[in-house]
C-alpha cells in the first residue's frame, strides 16, 4: 500500500499513464495528473483518482522545457505537501524511416521522451534527497532493447532511458532513492490502436504469450516498483510484454 506518499506521473492522461493514475490512487496514494495538452482528459484521470478516497490534481507542463518540469514537481509538492514518487511516463511518436525524417521529428521525440525525464528527475530528486527516500520510475519500451523499424527516434529515446535509469540508481541509491524502469510491450492503447491491422498480426505472432497486454499490466509493475515490497530492487528494467522481447 501507498497511504501518505504522494506521486507525480508525467503523461497521465493518456492509456498507460491514466492507468498508473488509478492504480497509485487504489494503492492510496495521492497523485498529480500530469498534462500536455488533454486538459479534458486529464480532469477525467483527476476524478478517477479523487473515487479512491485520495486527493488528485491535474498539472499542465512541456516536460521538455526545465523550467516548466521545475514548476510541475513545485506545484505538485505545494498542492499534495511532498513528492515521494515520480513516474516519467510522457512520451510521443514521430515515425519514419531513417533516411526521411526530419531534425525536428528526431529532436520533438527525444525532448519528450527522454530529456523530458531527465528535467522531472533532476528536479524531483532535489526534494527527494533531502528526505532520504523516493521512488523514480522510467516507462521505456521493449523496442528500447530490441529496436523497431520506422522508429529510429522513439527507440533511442527508450534506449536511452534505460541507460539513464541504471546511472540515477547508483547516483540515488546510497539516499535511500530507487531508480527503475518499465519496458512495455504491445499494449492496447489509442497509439497502437492506430496500427495497421498486418502489423499487429506480425507483433502478435513474436508475443509467446499469444495476447495483447493492457494499460493495467503496466499500472501493476509501477506500483510494486513504488512499493516498499520493491526496496531492494534498483536499477533494474522490468520488462512487461509477454515475451516480445526476449
Amino acid at each position: 500500500m501507498l497511504n501518505g506518499k504522494t506521486a507525480l506521473v508525467t503523461g497521465g492522461s493518456g492509456g498507460i499513464g491514466r492507468a498508473v493514475v488509478q492504480r497509485l490512487a487504489a494503492e492510496g496514494a495521492n497523485v498529480a495528473v500530469h498534462y500536455a495538452k488533454n486538459a479534458e482528459s486529464a480532469a477525467r484521470a483527476v476524478e478517477e483518482a479523487q473515487k479512491f478516497g485520495v486527493q488528485a490534481l491535474a498539472l499542465q507542463a512541456d516536460v521538455s522545457l526545465a523550467e516548466q518540469a521545475e514548476r510541475l514537481v513545485s506545484e505538485t509538492i505545494d498542492a499534495l505537501g511532498g513528492l515521494d514518487i515520480l513516474v516519467n511516463n510522457a512520451g510521443i511518436t514521430r515515425d519514419g524511416l531513417l533516411v526521411r525524417m526530419k531534425d525536428e521529428d528526431w529532436d520533438a521525440v527525444i525532448d519528450t521522451n527522454l530529456k523530458g525525464a531527465f528535467n522531472c528527475s533532476r528536479a524531483a530528486a532535489k526534494h527527494m534527497l533531502r528526505k532520504r527516500w523516493g521512488r523514480i520510475i522510467n516507462i521505456s519500451s521493449v523496442v528500447g532493447i530490441i529496436g523497431n523499424p520506422g522508429q529510429a527516434n522513439y527507440c533511442a529515446s527508450k534506449a536511452g532511458l534505460i541507460g539513464f535509469t541504471k546511472a540515477l540508481a547508483k547516483e540515488l541509491g546510497p539516499r535511500g532513492i530507487t531508480v527503475n524502469a518499465v519496458a512495455p510491450g504491445f499494449i492496447t492503447t489509442e497509439m497502437t490502436a492506430s496500427l495497421p491491422e498486418d502489423v499487429r498480426q506480425r507483433m502478435l505472432s513474436n508475443i509467446p504469450l499469444g495476447f495483447f497486454g493492457e494499460p493495467r499490466d503496466v499500472a501493476a509493475a509501477v506500483a510494486f516498483l513504488a512499493s516498499d515490497d520493491a526496496r531492494y530492487i534498483n536499477g533494474h528494467v522490468l520488462q512487461v510484454d509477454g515475451g516480445l522481447g526476449m
